[in-house]
């Protein structure tokens, strides 16, 4: 009963948009006041008093509306049955959307690509702002330094560098052409390695620092040759971070790096023997800082040449000479000389010689060692450390 009276409604509002609006509206009414008195033949009345209403509207729709009187609760179901409908139809055409391919994948992958990127760029955007000045906080209340570098390292990350990474990652939810995907690996690797040489930076400075507060003396001061030596060090230690990303990158890429390797080996001895005297003297300034023969503002004599160093390099040392010139000598040729360090030297021997004439009387020979002792003590200054210090007086002949 009630499924016929839907019918019936249905039909009726299909007639109003061809009958009329006025019309539909009166065979309506009477349709909704059947349908709530549950009659089968009133129904079968509504249907047969729309149909009549074709050939006399005006009669047909005055008797309808004369025998029931619409009321709420009727009104009330034929808006419900509406609203399903115009649900069902907005599910429809949200489904027909979702399915509907782009690049040969749904819609629905897109989205979720779209929604993944945009999340993993908010957290790397929280994790450089927020989580840095919360770190950078905790960093504050501490003594140590390593959390220092890993604040410096977060607040140095470039998202732009990153960006395509993050795209890469999220595009693996969808199937794209190989020439694509290749693409975006390739912008995507070579934006997380340069990212990494950004961070490796910071590593090896904070690193060196770390070294040169270690050998800091009691008076504040480092160590000399240590510190001249931060540029060797620095150079050597982030071309070896470079070569390390660089063949990481490629093996990454798919490139074969076991050929390359031995390729550059080969190379690498064919440069070395070219550039023999270069690498002798950046091996020598490596080995000066190691083995420490001298260091800066250390006087020091090598052959016939004499002075204060001012520099330790890469490949020279510069030696200031007393008579105001500056004195350059290779790394390589300091190692192969004979070096005197005279800054090392805690004291230094002196030995005068005192002539006493043939007449003098054995008395006073005896006496002569005293004299000069007592002479040479009265020079010790009123320091903790004397400066000058007695150590034997004897006869020659």
């Amino acid at each position: 009963m009630i499924c016929s009276a839907m019918v019936a409604v249905a039909v009726m509002s299909v007639f109003a948009v061809t009958a009329g609006a006025a019309h539909a509206a009166q065979a309506g009414h009477a349709a909704l006041a059947m349908q709530a008195q549950g009659g089968d033949a009133r129904s079968a009345s509504s249907i047969d008093s729309a149909a009549a209403a074709d050939q006399s509207p005006s009669s047909a729709a005055a008797k309808a509306s004369a025998s029931t009187p619409v009321t709420a609760g009727s009104v009330a179901k034929a808006k419900a049955v509406a609203a399903e409908l115009a649900d069902e139809a907005a599910d429809a055409l949200n489904l027909a959307f979702i399915e509907q391919r782009f690049l040969g994948n749904p819609v629905l992958s897109w989205l979720i690509a779209l929604g993944t990127l945009v999340l993993l760029t908010l957290a790397l955007y929280v994790l450089r702002g927020v989580g840095a000045r919360r770190l950078a906080r905790i960093a504050a209340r501490t003594p140590l330094k390593w959390d220092d570098v890993a604040v410096r390292i977060i607040q140095g990350v470039r998202i732009w560098l990153l960006f395509p990474a993050l795209v890469y990652a999220s595009l693996s939810v969808l199937l794209l052409p190989a020439g694509g995907t290749r693409a975006i690996h390739v912008v995507a690797l070579i934006g997380v390695a340069v990212q990494l040489l950004i961070s490796s930076k910071q590593i090896v400075d904070a690193f060196l620092e770390y070294l040169l507060n270690r050998s800091r003396h009691d008076d504040g001061e480092p160590d000399p040759a240590l510190a001249s030596s931060m540029g060797v060090l620095r150079v050597v230690l982030f071309g070896l971070l470079i070569i390390i990303i660089a063949l990481l990158a490629l093996d990454n890429l798919g490139v074969e790096i076991t050929p390359m390797l031995t390729g550059l080996g080969i190379g690498g001895i064919a440069v070395a023997l070219a550039v023999q005297n270069v690498l002798s003297d950046l091996l020598g300034s490596v080995s000066i800082l190691l083995d420490k023969p001298f260091t800066v503002g250390d006087f020091i004599v090598v052959g016939e040449q004499m002075g204060t160093v001012e520099k330790i390099g890469i490949k020279s040392t510069r030696v200031r000479a007393l008579s105001g010139e500056q004195l350059i000598f290779a790394n390589s040729d300091l190692l192969g000389s004979r070096i005197q360090n005279f800054r090392r030297m805690q004291e230094r021997r002196v030995v005068f010689g005192i002539g006493v004439v043939y007449e003098t009387p054995p008395e006073k020979l005896r006496r002569v060692t005293g004299i000069i002792k007592a002479a040479i003590e009265r020079q010790r200054g009123d320091g903790p450390t004397p400066l000058v210090r007695f150590d034997r007086a004897h006869f020659k002949k």
